[in-house]
């Protein structure tokens, strides 16, 4: 018998055609002098990557879509790790991000690349991922924007934060109380005998303010930026963020 393992292999490796699938492009590389390789985060299939053929022709029927942060069908056919697009058009009318909310967008399209598999489907975080490009349009607060993707994603790939009680205890975490967090365990309430210097130290109202996605205090939003800077840290293995050298304003 077939285990599991060779299964999924046999389907990654069979043939499939897609058509018309919600996709947005998360980045994109010359192939050769006329094509583009594109990075796409669909909605049920997951990350894929695939051939555009002569997309950077100025006749070709790519010009000017496969750009991050449209909503897109798209189309694609063959086997494997790399597939080849065979068709795209608009969903809804392109976003457009400008300044820190562009930067912004990059950085969660860079967390998705780096932190999701190929194949991998996610269609409710592709839908928070949606949700999130419309509110950096809209000119929201990008700080909270920021904060609750990076939660939902973490959540989504199977590393989601625990916030609402000591993992040792199993005590509510209490806001006044000053916590140790262990990325793969959870918070520890600090007593005044026991610290952890490889652990990460955390205020209780800031891990509430997470949990209730209550990220309207400038002191809580801060100390939640620094705290999920140190566990995308840790998910990545000490990978750089590249969006973050052009971070001049300290969003991400």
């Amino acid at each position: 018998m077939m285990n599991a393992a060779c299964k999924v292999w046999v389907i990654r490796m069979s043939s499939s055609r897609i058509l018309l699938h919600p996709s947005y492009v998360l980045h994109s590389r010359a192939y050769q002098d006329t094509s583009l390789i594109i990075d796409v985060f669909s909605r049920d299939h997951g990350r894929v990557s695939a051939l555009a053929k002569g997309a950077k022709q100025a006749k070709s029927k790519f010009n000017g879509l496969l750009q991050p942060f449209k909503l897109l069908l798209l189309s694609w056919s063959g086997r494997g790790e790399m597939f080849t697009l065979t068709g795209a058009e608009y969903k809804h009318r392109p976003l457009i991000l400008k300044g820190e909310s562009l930067l912004a967008a990059f950085y969660i399209n860079e967390l998705i690349l780096k932190l999701t598999q190929r194949h991998d489907p996610h269609p409710e975080l592709f839908d928070a991922y949606h949700l999130t490009i419309q509110q950096l349009e809209a000119g929201n607060d990008n700080e909270p924007v920021l904060r609750k993707f990076e939660c939902y994603l973490l959540q989504e790939i199977g590393y989601g934060l625990i916030l609402d009680h000591d993992v040792e205890s199993g005590e509510p975490v209490q806001p006044d109380k000053q916590y140790c967090y262990y990325p793969e365990q959870g918070p520890v309430m600090i007593t005044q005998t026991e610290s952890n210097s490889q652990a990460l130290t955390v205020r209780g109202a800031m891990l509430q303010a997470l949990q209730h996605e209550q990220l309207s205090d400038e002191i809580i939003l801060r100390e939640a930026k620094h705290f999920m800077r140190a566990i995308i840290h840790h998910r990545l293995d000490g990978r750089p963020i590249r969006t973050r050298e052009l971070n001049f304003h300290k969003v991400l």
